[in-house]
């Protein structure tokens, strides 16, 4: 199986009408869970959109290697289809039971509509949908924006440990707003004064990244 890979080289420029981050250091990901921590608006969902080929880069150049999804934080499906409905039409087959059963132990209501389901609940089908289309024997890559956004704790626990089960197979980089000082992460890629830049050591937490950010 190849591994999957992130490799964001240096002077790679990111943004819109006008840059918003670059890096000056190149930056190699690769399996394994690595979030992505920045202040509102500097350009942790630009980024994300740049490496999923969404928005086009400014400048420079980076390489990924892995089948490749992008769950973006506002995604999402017709209002009048329940989350059973979109699990068996995205989901293979051999899949879908443990899907299901994932639902009803994060309290998943797979029948009801999915306009009237909370945010946490929308969150919650769309990391099932993702998280069931990960492809065997080849790396995965998914780009996850905001993931935790309105669920709650028992269920962000439960998809924490599937991330941890699959570590040698998928490379997530997730970005989000950690809500508890002592969150462990070893690995974490920060965009602080519109700079880039990687930073991994096994002990650090959110606590001590945080202070980093302007």
């Amino acid at each position: 199986m190849t591994s999957p890979c992130i490799h964001l080289k240096s002077g790679l420029e990111i943004g819109y009408g006008k840059p918003i981050a670059k890096l000056s250091e190149s930056i190699q990901l690769s399996s394994g869970t690595h979030f992505l921590l920045a202040r509102n608006g500097r350009g942790k969902t630009t980024l994300l959109r740049t490496i999923a080929r969404t928005l086009k880069a400014r400048a420079g150049e980076f390489e990924t290697q892995g089948y490749m999804q992008y769950l973006p934080e506002d995604l999402r499906f017709d209002p009048e289809i329940t989350p059973g409905m979109i699990f068996r039409m995205l989901i293979s087959k051999d899949k879908r039971s443990a899907a299901m059963e994932l639902a009803k132990r994060i309290e998943l209501d797979v029948k009801k509509p999915y306009g009237r389901l909370s945010t946490g609940n929308r969150r919650k089908t769309s990391l099932i949908m993702a998280e069931f289309s990960i492809r065997p024997n080849v790396g995965n890559i998914l780009l996850l924006d905001e993931p935790f956004s309105g669920l709650d704790a028992f269920a962000r626990q439960i998809f924490e440990d599937m991330w941890k089960q699959s570590s040698d197979q998928v490379l997530r980089l997730v970005s989000c707003h950690p809500d508890y000082d002592s969150m462990q992460m070893p690995s974490a890629v920060l965009i602080e004064r519109q700079d880039v830049r990687h930073i991994s050591d096994t002990d650090q937490t959110w606590s001590s990244l945080k202070t980093m950010l302007n």
